[in-house]
């Protein structure tokens, strides 16, 4: 991860985002929750980045990565257990989670070591998840222009699609899907969004890929 101390000083601060801009809160997790829909029940998963619990809890993952004590402390609150790691060094056994999440990818310092790590600990067949903000959408441009006066986005790195995709497929992934939401600027959204096949016009896109069998 890139920068925990802001994570640490100001994890009120990044709590409250989601009271102030609910619609946009929600939107993002009926996108990670469509991919998710089609995963049978019961299954081993975490979170990597897991914050404090705003994504895990309410999609019902029980198990987190998170380097910010801080923002630990509030995810083991909302019910989910908490190991303290970074990304790209995952502290499980190999084949070990049916599914990973991570939609934390713009604050991490090496992309590729992370989803290398998310394959590693997968079960063959195993579906890891990423939601991100594209960079060529609407919303990573507006963080673009006002990093400087950002507190969590000063250091962030807004990848486009086709770069995560590369990514994906050079860690050994494969069966990319790839849906897409929040439409319009940030403070427009007034209501939960659909999501959508493909990419290019919402801000958020979420990409579901498995790692291959054998």
């Amino acid at each position: 991860m890139l920068q925990i101390a802001p994570f640490e000083k100001h994890v009120a601060e990044y709590d409250e985002w989601f009271e102030k801009h609910p619609f946009v809160y929600e939107t993002e997790l009926a996108a990670l929750r469509r991919q998710m829909l089609t995963l049978p029940e019961n299954l081993v998963g975490l979170e990597v980045g897991v914050g404090t619990g705003r994504y895990a809890a309410p999609l019902g993952i029980k198990e987190g990565v998170e380097p910010s004590e801080e923002m630990a402390k509030r995810a083991v609150r909302r019910g989910v257990e908490v190991v303290n790691a970074r990304a790209e060094k995952l502290p499980y056994r190999d084949i070990h989670f049916d599914f990973v999440l991570i939609v934390t990818i713009c604050h991490l310092d090496k992309v590729p070591e992370a989803f290398a790590e998310a394959y590693r600990v997968l079960k063959p067949g195993g579906v890891l998840i990423v939601g991100f903000l594209d960079g060529d959408g609407v919303i990573a441009k507006r963080y673009e222009e006002r990093r400087n006066q950002s507190t969590f986005y000063r250091h962030a790195t807004f990848y486009r699609v086709n770069r995560v995709e590369e990514m994906l497929k050079k860690a050994g992934f494969a069966n990319l899907q790839i849906i897409q939401t929040l439409f319009g600027e940030l403070e427009e959204i007034n209501e939960v969004q659909d999501s959508r096949q493909g990419y290019g016009e919402g801000s958020f896109v979420v990409v579901k890929a498995v790692k291959k069998l054998g």
